[in-house]
């Protein structure tokens, strides 16, 4: 069956009228299979048409049928030799160009031209160069392509020599030259061969403008702005984009306001604009006006979402952009791999890991270590492990995260093991490395292997003792009760202690119970950060253990009086890829509290006959027996284990994530309750990862 041409009516100039302008109109569409169907057809092909058809080819990457439609042309001329060329170097093909370009009968300038365009383009400058000076004629392109080659390899004043030398200098080259001057950040040379233009357009005065707004030289280039004869969609966004990017959000905001036409660009440059300056409602205000959105649209949104803790949102906005068939970019799926690790949420992360599966973005380094924190922030070593073994090379961002992995879930030795591993193989270690190392000794008990390990840092693996590792080591000391040792470490120190030091002397003086050295942490750490109310509570946590409650009422009245407020616990569990949070008291209960309050009543029940007891201790305030145990049963994180019982089908265990560290109350009824429900619990606090199995937590309870 023949093809039939497509008969056009004649009041539509839009439309091709003859098969040559048909089979270049096909072309540009991308439908090469239509535009060979009407070559086909014709009854009699001239050279142009020949021409137009290979050219297609070439236009939708398919270079090999090209070249077999050129072996096949009955005659050819020089345009057809250099549309060969021009076709190869299109398809980043600059060998087969140069082998068509020295065995082709006759050459002119654009063969020559074309030659010299394809080794710009492949950054082959030095071979662009020697193939331009061996050129027997050249025209203003021919300069040009040239300059910009330099331009592009940073020979900005060989550049400068070339356009110079050049007998025509069109609006093109100096516009070229000028930009290559705003790229090295020589403005002084760029607006004099602005100011030198005999004839500018919008390409020269928004490149002017942008070269100004890259230097952060933003109200020169308003200025200029300001005065341009003719502004187009891409002035606009040049400045706004310079407003944004250094923060003036109320000038950048006006200037949006202001845009005769919000292209997609500047609405992204806005999201992104209000988000780094904490304007959530306004960033989403923007996103939801817009009427056409792309992937960055999105993904600006997400991570808008995702810097300002709104982790919830996010997921939210994923899932409706999967929903509406947007497929995520590679930002995107960062982004919302970092709130999957926020808020714990497996069931996400796997998803969104399946995802870079099938994008093939997993071969990525940088992908790989965010796959490895967002699993291990799950509470899922295995996986985690998994990512790890299969990279290779692993890079020291692996190494670390999977050291300090392990750490945070309670595994010492294995953190250890995966160090010694990565010393074998000659990896260079990092002051982050020892981090890693030396929490999972304090994080484990593991002192003699920590203390080791601490002083062999600058001799053996020379890596210099930083604040962060006095602060492991301190740690390590106090958590095993040798605070005397701790304070003789921090006396030796050659740096003055910082507010992570003394926090943990308090959290150390807590677990063991020593007041005095307690009141010296806290009175440094109120000195060091007054407005942190993590000493006040601890101090006040020790107080109420001991029953001052005149002291405990006194720092309370001071915390008051200074304005410090205490972060409210909260606790959340992902279901069905839904994240449920849960406050302790009566604060926001959740839509299913009933049913939780009788779970939490059972489990009472069975606690109590397993011999377990509330420990009042652990209620801060000065209140009856019956009113302490009603405040230790409605702790966020006994309300979140409650409903995962509920909701979690076995045998999956159930994750519960923690804002704050854990009470001790609760970790001694949820080792008991995992018992009582043989269900495995793994919770994670603001510290550490505990799994709750058989009556045990991996932390030993040492933590």
């Amino acid at each position: 069956m023949q093809f039939p041409l497509i008969r056009c009516r004649t009041y539509s100039s839009s439309v091709p009228t003859s098969a040559n302008s048909q089979i270049a109109w096909f072309s540009r569409l991308g439908q090469i299979e239509n535009a060979r169907k009407v070559f086909d057809q014709m009854p009699q092909k001239n050279i142009v048409s020949w021409n137009s058809i290979i050219a297609g080819y070439f236009q939708n990457n398919q270079p090999a049928e090209a070249r077999c439609l050129f072996d096949r042309m009955p005659e050819r001329n020089t345009v057809s030799w250099n549309g060969l060329i021009s076709g190869y170097v299109k398809n980043r093909m600059v060998k087969e160009a140069r082998k068509v370009f020295d065995t082709m009968p006759e050459r002119n300038v654009v063969s020559w031209t074309a030659m010299v365009r394809g080794y710009v383009e492949e950054g082959c400058i030095s071979v662009a160069e020697s193939l331009f000076w061996q050129m027997p004629q050249r025209n203003v392109v021919s300069w040009t392509v040239m300059l910009g080659g330099l331009i592009r390899d940073r020979r900005i004043d060989e550049a400068r020599r070339l356009f110079d030398m050049m007998p025509v200098k069109d609006v093109v080259a100096r516009t070229n030259l000028m930009a290559g001057y705003c790229q090295e950040g020589r403005m002084d040379e760029a607006r004099e061969l602005f100011d030198e233009m005999p004839s500018r357009n919008v390409v020269s005065w928004t490149t002017m403008v942008s070269g100004y707004v890259q230097n952060q030289r933003v109200d020169i280039a308003r200025k200029l702005f300001e005065v341009m004869p003719e502004k187009n969609e891409v002035t606009w966004t040049a400045m706004l984009m310079g407003y944004t990017q250094c923060g003036r959000i109320v000038e950048a905001a006006e200037l949006f306001d202001a845009m005769p036409i919000k292209s997609v660009i500047a609405c992204n440059a806005m999201i992104l604009g209000f988000g780094q300056n904490g304007e959530v409602f306004n960033a989403r205000k923007v996103f939801e006006q817009m009427r056409e959105k792309d992937d960055g649209t999105w993904s600006a949104m997400i991570k808008v979402y995702e810097r300002k803790g709104c982790e919830l949102e996010a997921l939210d906005l994923f899932t409706l952009m999967q929903r509406q068939g947007i497929r995520a970019n590679f930002p995107s799926l960062i982004s919302i791999l970092s709130v999957c690790a926020s808020l714990a949420s497996l069931d996400h992360g796997r998803q969104v890991h399946a995802q870079m599966l099938r994008s093939q973005f997993d071969s990525d380094v940088y992908v790989s270590s965010a796959l490895i924190t967002m699993y291990i922030k799950c509470g899922d070593l295995v996986k985690a492990k998994w990512v790890f073994d299969r990279f290779s090379p692993k890079d020291i961002v692996m190494w670390n995260s999977i050291i300090t992995g392990y750490a945070q879930h309670g595994l010492g030795e294995e953190a250890l093991q995966v160090f010694y591993e990565m010393c074998s193989l000659g990896i260079a270690t990092d002051d982050i490395t020892f981090v890693g190392v030396l929490s999972a000794c304090s994080y484990t008990g593991k002192v003699k292997e920590g203390l080791e390990i601490f002083e062999s840092m600058k001799t053996k693996y020379l890596v210099d003792s930083s604040m962060e590792h006095y602060a492991c080591m301190v740690d390590l000391l106090g958590r095993a009760g040798r605070l005397k040792e701790a304070m003789d470490l921090i006396e030796k120190m050659p740096v003055e202690p910082d507010a992570i030091i003394w926090g943990s002397v308090m959290g150390a003086c807590k677990m063991h119970m020593n007041l005095d050295l307690a009141e010296v942490a806290a009175k440094k750490l109120l000195q060091l950060e007054p407005r942190n109310a993590g000493p006040y509570i601890l101090l006040s946590n020790i107080y109420a253990s001991r029953g001052r409650w005149a002291d405990v009422a006194e720092l309370r009245k001071d915390m008051r009086s200074r304005k410090v407020s205490k972060s409210p616990g909260c606790s959340w569990i992902e279901v069905e890829k839904k994240v449920h949070m849960f406050t302790g008291g009566e604060i926001m209960p959740h839509p299913e509290n009933p049913m939780i309050l009788r779970m939490l009543e059972k489990l009472g029940g069975l606690l109590r006959e397993a011999g377990y007891s509330p420990d009042g201790s652990f209620v801060f305030h000065d209140v009856d027996e019956e009113e302490k145990v009603r405040s230790l049963g409605h702790h966020s994180e006994k309300l979140a284990v409650a409903y995962g019982l509920l909701k979690v089908p076995a045998p999956m265990p159930i994750r519960v994530m923690k804002n704050l560290r854990v009470c001790g109350d609760c970790h001694s009824a949820i080792k008991l309750i995992a018992k009582i429900t043989g269900r495995e619990i793994i919770l994670r606090d603001a510290n550490r990862f505990h799994h709750f199995k058989d009556g045990v937590c991996s932390c030993k309870d040492y933590w």
